[in-house]
């Protein structure tokens, strides 16, 4: 089967840690990339759970935090502004 090459883009830190993860448990960074790309084709979805578990936007305190601020904004009426994610 002809192979390619695939280039991707990631944290350096990540990826110094994805290495030495993989150097652990005997196999190269490529070996790893394959396996997952041949499980996702296989099972056509992502072969593991994603969660916002330990993302801090979801922690309870912060969930509470936004209900009041919604809670506020309705009552108050508010100003709606919009987020520039590009600056």
């Amino acid at each position: 089967m002809a192979q390619t090459n695939v280039n991707i883009r990631m944290d350096e830190e990540l990826k110094k840690q994805f290495d030495a993860f993989c150097s652990d448990i005997g196999m190269s960074m490529t070996t790893a990339i394959c396996v997952f790309a041949k499980k996702a084709v296989r099972e056509r979805r992502i072969p593991f759970e994603i969660t916002a578990d330990n993302d801090p936007f979801y922690s309870s305190a912060n969930m509470e935090r936004l209900k009041k601020s919604v809670a506020q904004m309705e009552a108050t009426g508010g100003t709606i502004h919009e987020v520039n994610l590009d600056d």
